[in-house]
């Protein structure tokens, strides 16, 4: 029914794009379209149609072109991935960027890798999200007090993002936050690049960061104020990658009890 990549519109699962999305081609474009966004939903569809890093764009494409052999005969979505959850979350879990095979696969952030399977299972296991496992969007999970999202938004060549796409994709970051502030109380960091990422958008919303500036570990957490409002609490977790799953450097009791932390700070 859909090709790879999946073209806006044509009846891709949880797909928020339409034909007449408008598309950021380049930074200047990302910063105009992320900050003219009204809403999360609006937010998502610019997202998943974003162009604006030649690299990652004829990686990804080519990615969802030529699959994976265990995938044959599955459309890749290609494109993309927006953040996804609940609209009026506390907790933001903060990844790094899609999976090649996972989200770029799905549609879906953290959805159909076993990255994800760790994810979910946990946010199953704290009671806020209904399905324990995650196969590809239109599934039936859904997520209470909680959204994923990721600083980058395309499946990088070797999960490594270079710096000017980092910078690049940052806007969207930055506006979601920005929508999430009335709710938003905890940002979970799935390793290194997320703790950087929300540091980052944190100086730039003009939230008051310490310095020097706090080092990432698991279950380090630091308290970021903002001007007017509650401050948000940045709690750091190993990523959920299957070099930490795998070696043990990261465990199911430690994610559930890295995830107890942040609760604590709802």
């Amino acid at each position: 029914m859909f090709g790879s990549p999946v073209p806006p519109g044509t009846g891709w699962p949880e797909d928020p794009a339409t034909a007449q999305t408008p598309i950021a081609v380049r930074a200047p474009s990302v910063r105009r379209l992320s900050a003219g966004a009204a809403d999360l939903g609006e937010l998502e569809a610019r997202v998943s149609v974003c162009r604006a890093c030649p690299r990652l764009v004829d990686w990804r494409e080519e990615v969802a072109r030529t699959g994976r052999r265990a995938y044959r005969g599955q459309p890749y979505w290609g494109r993309p991935i927006p953040g996804w959850g609940d609209e009026q979350a506390w907790l933001l879990v903060v990844g790094l960027a899609p999976a090649a095979h996972g989200g770029n696969r799905t549609g879906r952030v953290f959805t159909g890798d076993r990255s994800g399977d760790w994810i979910f299972a946990a946010l199953y296991r704290a009671g806020w999200a209904a399905r324990e496992t995650v196969e590809f969007a239109g599934d039936g999970q859904s997520l209470t007090g909680v959204r994923i999202a990721a600083p980058v938004r395309c499946a990088p060549p070797d999960n490594k993002p270079l710096p000017i796409e980092r910078d690049t994709c940052a806007p969207w970051f930055d506006r979601e936050t920005t929508l999430l502030e009335p709710t938003l109380r905890v940002m979970f960091a799935l390793g290194g690049f997320a703790w950087d990422a929300a540091l980052a958008a944190a100086r730039r919303q003009g939230w008051t960061v310490p310095v020097p500036r706090p080092k990432f570990g698991h279950g380090a957490e630091v308290l970021l104020e903002r001007p007017g409002r509650a401050g948000v609490w940045l709690v750091g977790c190993y990523h959920v990658s299957q070099q930490n799953t795998f070696t043990g450097r990261l465990t199911e009791p430690m994610l559930d009890a890295a995830l107890a932390r942040a609760a604590g700070h709802r």
